[in-house]
């Protein structure tokens, strides 16, 4: 299952947006390290259903009239401070943690209301700013020490006959979730030399710096936009890199609304409609959420985890089912499941998915949307609708 990593340090908010987006219980305290040990649960990215298209909606649990939530896992780790690459706070755990995630999810306090090292201050009293590149830097210089601290052994590996050292490379770096191809891209990249003895530490900084562009993309959230200065927010907005506003605890206050059933939303709607009692207080809280809501389009929690998934990974959402008339599987469920593939992925792709053996088995696949059969090397559009024949049941 794709994996999203919470990132930031102490204070910021990854705790609260943890779980507003999985409705777990986590220990959310207004101290350093509340979050010890990582939080793992399950979120999801929100996508259109391909339901919309026929008469009746599918009435999927993870379909909310024609709203699809597909799974994916979500990582609450411990807040970083500055020097985590050398281990100071919980840094050497944190970053650890960090390996097997596929994208960074940054959240950064918007309102200024804790300095660097995520202790409470007033706000404003803390540049936001200067959050934004701490967790790249950090990551870019555990990762460095990581290649430094094994790169004798590359050296070792060098005086041996048909040495390469992008195999070496890439032995060395699959532990963080490179590829070959990640290290191939990035030693294009370079000017390096063939001679492992002849690099310098700024060629291994690089070679460290460019793993980690590839292997773990970030989005920044700008948290606690319902409490923190315009300029703060209007500033973050500005950078030029992807930067989501975001009210983590607004998210909370609506699922928890709509769990007590006095209010209407779905994750990643624009507004939210009051539909019991509520008190003279809460109506004035939620009417605060709303304006903040109409201004930046919504709680901004969804929206991070959508720019994640279909952004920063260039995801797409396909459908395998039995039935390519109903939609079904062999138990008349339609459209039960929904994978998350690699944009340019194939029908064979998505057939390994599925199941191994549903791949080694593959013959064909027929498009349910068009009723067509599609070759091995048609690419899966959003949405997409697959019958997979294969000799595997």
């Amino acid at each position: 299952m794709l994996s999203i990593a919470l990132a930031g340090k102490p204070n910021a908010g990854k705790s609260t947006f943890y779980t507003a987006a999985t409705r777990s219980e986590v220990d959310v305290a207004n101290y350093p390290f509340t979050t010890i040990d990582a939080n793992r649960g399950i979120t999801h990215a929100r996508t259109e259903c391909p339901c919309l298209t026929r008469e009746e909606r599918c009435g999927h649990e993870h379909c909310h009239d024609g709203k699809r939530y597909v799974p994916v896992e979500l990582l609450d780790v411990a807040g970083l401070v500055p020097g985590a690459h050398e281990g100071r706070g919980l840094g050497n755990q944190f970053l650890d943690e960090l390996t097997n995630a596929d994208v960074i999810v940054n959240v950064v306090d918007a309102a200024g209301a804790t300095n660097e090292e995520g202790e409470p201050v007033e706000v404003g009293a803390h540049d936001p700013i200067e959050d934004i590149d701490f967790i790249e830097e950090e990551m870019d210089l555990w990762l460095a020490g990581i290649v430094d601290r094994n790169w004798e052994t590359v050296e070792r590996q060098s005086r041996s006959p048909g040495f390469d050292i992008e195999e070496a490379v890439t032995d060395l770096m699959t532990g963080f979730g490179a590829t070959e191809y990640d290290v191939a891209a990035v030693l294009r990249g370079m000017d390096y030399s063939e001679d492992p003895v002849q690099w310098s530490t700024e060629d291994r900084e690089a070679l460290a710096r460019g793993v980690r562009e590839r292997t773990k993309p970030i989005v920044v959230v700008a948290n606690k936009i319902d409490v923190a200065p315009a300029e703060n927010v209007q500033r973050l907005l500005d950078l030029d890199k992807p930067v989501i506003p975001a009210t983590a605890q607004g998210e909370l206050a609506l699922r928890r609304g709509v769990d007590a059933g006095f209010l209407d939303y779905d994750p990643g709607d624009e507004d939210f409609q009051i539909t019991g009692e509520v008190s003279d207080g809460q109506r004035d809280a939620l009417g605060d959420l709303h304006e903040t809501m109409r201004e930046y389009g919504g709680t901004g929690v969804q929206a991070a985890l959508n720019h994640a998934v279909y952004d920063l990974l260039d995801m797409v959402t396909a459908y395998p089912v039995q039935d390519q008339s109903k939609w079904t599987d062999a138990k008349g469920n339609v459209l039960p499941d929904a994978f998350l593939l690699e944009n340019g992925s194939t029908p064979v792709d998505l057939a390994y998915a599925v199941h191994s053996d549903i791949g080694d088995g593959y013959l064909h696949a027929v498009n349910a949307k068009t009723n067509r059969e599609v070759g091995e090397e048609y690419e899966l559009e959003e949405g997409d609708v697959v019958k997979i024949v294969s000799t595997a049941k």
